[in-house]
């Protein structure tokens, strides 16, 4: 095996014989091969491990044995300890998935600080084909069937073209000694169900499965790479802006196309949406009409669908008071200047110009709310701020991020959008005071 990962380093992946590594070591046998293996080969490497303290003794005998390694192969070793139970309470997550968001967080600030160039994991050609099952088993699309990839980011995985057994029988002919992680013969875990329940019947089947495996990922990596380029090319036309608000989506396209299903699960699968009927019936519905996923929204406006974050409007800060001595005030909006003039220049959406002495200290900043009025200027009628905004055929996400500058209670300026009648310059005005938002888009 030493010769045969040699010449795989060799043909592909070159990259990691000049490079400064960091391998992910758990004690188990997968890691400390592959940690062997990158030794005979003199790759600059050291070590990295994680102690989830969720084993008690056995975790504590983890760290003492990769300890031992790392003076045995004259490398450096960072250890690192978590209270994962802990972890994965607060953050409302499994045990395995805790562990692993710590695990790669971790490695990847080590990476960051010390200028590690890859980070190495042990993943094998059994940890893909677990993986390819847990996909299947759960429902994916054509990526979650195309295995683990080799090479994502910094994360390089050299042993993926190896078998389990491949890996067993080099370790037992090089007498290495490595630990046996007790929980991994538990059927707790569905990648342990199918390890040790489905994977042996599938062999035992078909002796060639995981190189009749490998031609499979293969083919379908092919493919992916084909759709890929098509969903690009779709993109370019369905896309219509990218903003502060989200991306908007040209309806118009997705119905173009025969599966309009496919190319929005496409779109936006890595978004967290599962309602997939619902997002199709978007594309018909009314505007403000909106689809939710955990941390996404897609929300129909008009003729386009706008995809953006999924915020708590409710926790956001909604108001803000500046003093008249304040010249320039930082918002959520973006930035406000105050700024005294001789005289009306150009005004616009963005800049404005107030009689200084009608206005009334401290101003306020806030969100708009139902219930608001002003009188649009150059007109002598008040107007619910609501049906302004609906006029002015805003989307959603637009009306939620709208915000009022307000002097004792009445409306100074639709902050971005129209000012108030009630405070414009007349012939009798003493000191005029030009205000201006710069928003962050800009």
């Amino acid at each position: 095996m030493e010769e045969d990962f040699k010449d795989h380093i060799n043909k592909k992946l070159s990259i990691l014989k000049e490079g400064k590594l960091l391998i992910a070591v758990s004690g188990g046998i997968d890691s400390i091969v592959l940690a062997h293996l990158c030794h005979s080969l003199k790759l600059n490497f050291s070590l990295a491990h994680c102690n989830f303290n969720l084993r008690e003794e056995e975790s504590n005998k983890d760290e003492d044995f990769v300890l031992e390694l790392a003076e045995k192969l004259d490398v450096e070793i960072f250890i690192q300890n978590f209270d994962t139970e802990v972890y994965a309470k607060e953050h409302k997550r499994s045990i395995q998935m805790a562990a692993r968001e710590l695990r790669y967080d971790w490695f990847k600030e080590l990476a960051t600080q010390l200028k590690f160039d890859y980070i190495l994991t042990a993943h094998h050609a059994d940890d893909n084909l677990e993986t390819f099952l847990i996909n299947f088993t759960r429902g994916t699309g054509l990526n979650g069937l195309t295995g683990i990839p080799m090479i994502n980011g910094n994360i390089v995985r050299p042993l993926l073209p190896f078998s389990r057994n491949q890996i067993e029988t080099f370790a037992k002919k090089e007498n290495i000694i490595w630990r046996e992680d007790s929980s991994n013969s538990s059927r707790k875990y569905l990648r342990n169900k199918l390890r040790h329940e489905v994977v042996p019947i599938l062999k035992e089947i078909n002796p060639q499965l995981l190189d009749n495996f490998q031609n499979t990922i293969d083919n379908l990596n092919d493919t992916a790479e084909i759709v890929e380029k098509s969903l690009n090319d779709f993109k370019k036309k369905a896309i219509a802006k990218i903003d502060e608000y989200g991306i908007s989506y040209k309806v118009s396209e997705f119905k173009n196309v025969k599966n309009s299903k496919a190319y929005l699960y496409e779109c936006f699968k890595n978004y967290g949406f599962t309602e997939w009927n619902d997002v199709v019936s978007l594309l018909d519905a009314q505007s403000g009409k909106l689809v939710k996923s955990n941390s996404h929204r897609l929300i129909k406006h008009r003729e386009h669908l706008i995809l953006t974050d999924l915020c708590d409007f409710e926790q956001r800060e909604e108001s803000f008071f500046i003093d008249e001595v304040i010249k320039e005030f930082k918002s959520p909006l973006g930035i406000l200047f105050f700024d005294e003039a001789d005289a009306i220049k150009k005004t616009s959406n963005h800049s404005i110009y107030v009689d200084r002495e009608k206005l009334k200290y401290p101003l306020e900043l806030r969100l708009w709310k139902e219930g608001d009025v002003f009188q649009p200027l150059g007109m002598k009628g008040k107007k619910k701020v609501s049906k302004y905004l609906k006029d002015e055929k805003l989307s959603l996400i637009e009306k939620e991020n709208t915000w009022l500058l307000i002097s004792n209670n009445e409306v100074v300026w639709v902050v971005g959008k129209r000012a108030d009648d009630r405070f414009k310059v007349t012939q009798d005005t003493k000191e005029i005071l030009r205000i201006k938002i710069v928003q962050k888009s800009e």
